[in-house]
C-alpha cells in the first residue's frame, strides 16, 4: 500500500505536460495543451491537457483522469506500478507499506453511496422537469450547464420517495441510506425522507477528489438557506474546505490561497481563473481548517461579506489563522458586493486589484473600531481594547505580534507595557469571551462522547430539549411563549442551551445566518440537522405543553434526590420541613402524570 501522502506529493510534484508529452505530441493552447487523443487513435487535436487541474480530458471519447491514471490506461499498468513511474519521473522514491487493514478501506461504500447521490442530483437537474427551477435559478446566476457540470451540481427535489427508490433499485438498502445521513428517519417512526429537499446540490470532495458530501442551497422559502451534510466517518464539515481539491496545487504554487464564504463564490472565481480560493462552507475557518490552509501557505486573504455576520467570521477565521503564523489579510468589497457577483459584475482583474490593496487583518479591525468612535473616549477603549488583545494573544509570529503590540498602543494611547501587563496578567478564557475571539471548537472525539451522554440521559429529558428548540426554530411565535416558563438554566444539554440563549438574544426575527454567527461548530452542527428534520407530523401545541411538563417533572426529581441526600443529616423541625416538601413534589409530580424517574419512584417520604 502507498500511503496517501505519498502519492499526494508525487501528483503535486509532477509535470502533467512532460509525462504525457512524452507519448502524445502536445501544442500549447491558451492555458492548457492540445494533441491527438492516444486513446481512439484521434488525428486531431481534441485531447486536452491542463496543468492548472491536473488532469487530461478528450472531448471525442471522453476519457480523462490524472497523471496516474493516464500511464494506467496509456501502458496497461496497475495503480502502484503508476504511481512509482510517475515518482521515479519527479525524483521522489515511492514505497509500498504494510498495512494492518484487511480487505478495502471501510469508508469506500460512504464515498461509493455520495458518488451515486451526486449522479442521481445531476440527472434530476438536467433531464427532470422536477430540475426546472434549478435550471431557471443558475439561469438567473448566469451558471451555464458546462460549469455546473464541471462542478458536478446538481438538483434535491422535495418528493419524499424519489432518492430513496432510486438508491434502493441500485442496491443500495434503507439503513446505508440512514447511516450516511442522505435519508433521515423520523423519531416517530414516520417514513423516512431526505435530508435535501428542493435544494440545489453541490459535490463536497476531499483532498483526494472523494465525494464525501454535500452542501444543498434552498431554492424556495424557509431555513437554512445552505444546509450541509450531517457528520460522518468520511465528512466533517470543520474539517472539510469546499474547493481544496481543485485549488490545492494552485496555492502552493502561487502561495497564497483566497478563503471565500460560499459555494456560489468559489465556482465563480475558479471559472474565472483564479483557482486559489476555497471555502469553510458558511462558517468562520476552524482551527483545523486553518492548519489545513498553513501546510500549503503562510499567505492568506479573507474575502468575507461585509456585513455583521461576515465580519465576525472574518476575524474569527483572521484568530485562527494567527494561531497557525500566517499572514492573514482582508478583501473589502463594494457594499452590497460579494466574489460572486463582484467577479461577475467587474470581472477577474479587477479582483485581482482588490487583493492588491487588502489590509492586515488587525489593521481592519482597528479601522472598523475607529470607524465606530471606539478610541474617543475612555470607556470606549476599553472595550475597542477588548477586542484588539485576544488577536494579539494569539498570535504566534513574534515579530507580528510585537507590531500588534505597538500598534494597539499607538491607536489608544495606553502604554505598551501596560498592554503587556495586561496581556499576561488576563487569562485566554476570559480574553475569548470577547465578540472577535475563536469560538471553542468540538473534536470528533468529545462529539462522541457528548452524543454517548445524550443518550445516556435521554430519557431525563433530553428529547424535550430538542423539541423545544425545534419549536422556536421553525416557528418563532413560540420563543416568547417558551421563555416565559422556563430560562436556559433548564436545558441540561450545552448545545441545546446555546441555542436557545441566541434566540432569546436574538430576538423574534433573528435570522438562521445571524444565529449561527453566535453559535459555536457543534451548535450550528444541532440548528442544521433540526432544520434538515423540518416539522414532524404532531400537534406542536401538545408536543410543547408534554416538554415542558417533563422538565418540570426532571426538575422535580433532581430535587428529590437532594432530598434524599439531606434529609438523614437533619433533624427535628428542620427535618418535619424537609420531609413535607418531597411530599408536596410527590403530589405536584403524580399532578402532571410525569412521575416516571427510577430514583424517585422507588424512594418514599421519610
Amino acid at each position: 500500500m502507498i500511503p496517501d501522502e505519498v502519492v499526494e506529493q508525487v501528483r503535486d510534484a509532477a509535470d502533467i505536460v512532460q509525462v504525457i508529452g512524452e507519448y502524445v505530441t502536445l501544442k500549447r493552447v491558451g492555458t492548457d495543451f492540445r494533441g491527438p487523443c492516444p486513446f481512439h487513435q484521434g488525428t486531431h487535436r481534441n485531447f486536452s491537457v491542463s496543468p492548472k487541474k491536473r488532469m487530461y480530458y478528450c472531448f471525442v471519447c471522453h476519457e480523462g483522469g490524472d497523471v496516474f491514471r493516464f500511464l494506467q490506461k496509456r501502458l496497461g499498468v496497475e495503480w502502484p506500478a503508476a504511481v512509482k513511474l510517475v515518482g521515479e519521473k519527479s525524483g521522489i522514491e515511492v514505497r509500498e507499506v504494510d498495512t494492518r487493514r484487511e480487505g478495502p478501506d471501510p469508508r469506500e461504500p460512504l464515498w461509493e453511496l455520495n458518488a451515486t447521490a451526486a449522479s442521481y442530483f445531476q440527472k434530476i437537474l438536467w433531464d427532470d422537469p422536477l430540475g426546472a427551477s434549478a435550471r431557471d435559478y443558475l439561469a438567473q446566476r448566469d451558471i451555464s450547464r458546462e460549469v455546473a457540470d464541471q462542478f458536478g451540481i446538481g438538483f434535491a427535489p422535495r418528493e419524499i420517495g424519489l432518492l430513496r427508490n432510486y438508491m434502493n433499485t441500485l442496491g443500495f438498502d434503507e439503513k446505508r441510506l440512514i447511516d450516511s445521513g442522505l435519508v433521515i428517519q423520523g423519531e416517530d417512526g414516520n417514513e423516512p425522507r431526505p435530508r435535501f429537499r428542493g435544494r440545489l446540490m453541490f459535490p463536497i470532495l476531499d483532498a483526494m477528489g472523494r465525494n464525501i458530501g454535500f452542501g444543498g442551497r434552498l431554492l424556495g422559502p424557509g431555513e437554512p438557506k445552505y444546509l450541509n451534510s450531517a457528520e460522518s466517518p468520511v465528512f466533517s464539515k470543520g474539517k472539510t474546505l469546499y474547493g481544496l481539491n481543485w485549488a490545492k496545487n494552485d496555492v502552493r504554487r502561487e502561495d497564497q490561497v483566497l478563503v471565500v464564504e460560499g459555494y456560489f463564490d468559489v465556482v465563480r472565481l475558479m471559472v474565472a481563473g483564479i483557482t486559489t480560493v476555497v471555502a469553510p462552507m458558511g462558517t468562520a475557518l476552524t482551527d483545523a481548517q486553518a492548519a489545513m490552509l498553513r501546510k500549503l501557505t503562510k499567505n492568506v486573504f479573507l474575502l468575507y461579506d461585509s456585513d455583521k455576520p461576515g465580519l465576525k467570521a472574518t476575524f474569527r477565521s483572521g484568530d485562527e489563522l494567527l494561531k497557525q503564523g500566517v499572514s492573514v489579510r482582508v478583501v473589502t468589497l463594494p457594499e452590497g458586493e460579494d466574489p460572486d457577483t463582484f467577479v461577475k459584475n467587474h470581472g477577474a482583474a479587477a479582483l485581482t486589484a482588490k487583493l492588491r490593496e487588502a489590509i492586515d487583518v488587525f489593521e481592519r479591525k482597528i479601522q472598523l473600531l475607529r470607524r465606530a468612535g471606539m478610541f474617543s473616549e475612555l470607556q470606549k477603549k476599553r472595550r475597542a481594547l477588548d477586542r484588539l488583545l485576544p488577536s494579539i494573544r494569539v498570535t504566534t509570529d513574534e515579530i507580528m505580534r510585537d507590531l500588534y503590540l505597538s500598534r494597539a498602543s499607538e491607536v489608544s494611547g495606553v502604554a505598551r507595557e501596560v498592554l503587556e501587563r495586561e496581556l499576561s496578567g488576563r487569562s485566554t478564557s476570559r480574553a475569548t469571551g470577547s465578540q472577535t475571539a475563536p469560538a471553542p471548537r468540538i473534536s470528533p472525539a468529545a462529539r462522541v462522547r457528548r452524543g454517548e451522554r445524550r443518550a445516556q440521559h435521554g430519557q431525563r429529558g433530553a428529547s424535550a430539549e430538542r423539541e423545544l428548540i425545534r419549536a422556536m426554530l421553525l416557528v418563532r411565535s413560540r420563543v416568547e411563549q417558551i421563555a416565559e416558563k422556563l430560562g436556559e438554566e433548564n436545558f441540561h444539554d450545552p448545545q441545546y442551551r446555546a441555542i436557545y440563549h441566541a434566540l432569546i438574544a436574538g430576538g423574534p426575527d433573528v435570522s438562521i445566518d445571524e444565529l449561527s454567527a453566535s453559535l459555536d461548530e457543534e451548535s450550528i452542527g444541532v440548528v442544521e440537522d433540526i432544520l434538515a428534520e423540518g416539522q414532524t407530523q404532531m400537534d406542536q401545541e401538545r408536543t410543547i405543553n408534554d416538554s415542558l411538563a417533563t422538565l418540570r417533572a426532571r426538575e422535580l426529581d433532581e430535587r428529590a434526590a437532594e432530598l434524599d441526600r439531606i434529609i438523614p443529616l437533619a433533624d427535628g423541625p428542620q427535618k418535619d420541613k424537609l420531609i413535607a416538601e418531597k411530599e408536596t413534589i410527590r403530589k405536584e409530580l403524580r399532578a402532571t402524570g410525569k412521575n416516571y424517574y427510577k430514583k424517585y419512584r422507588h424512594s418514599g417520604a421519610r
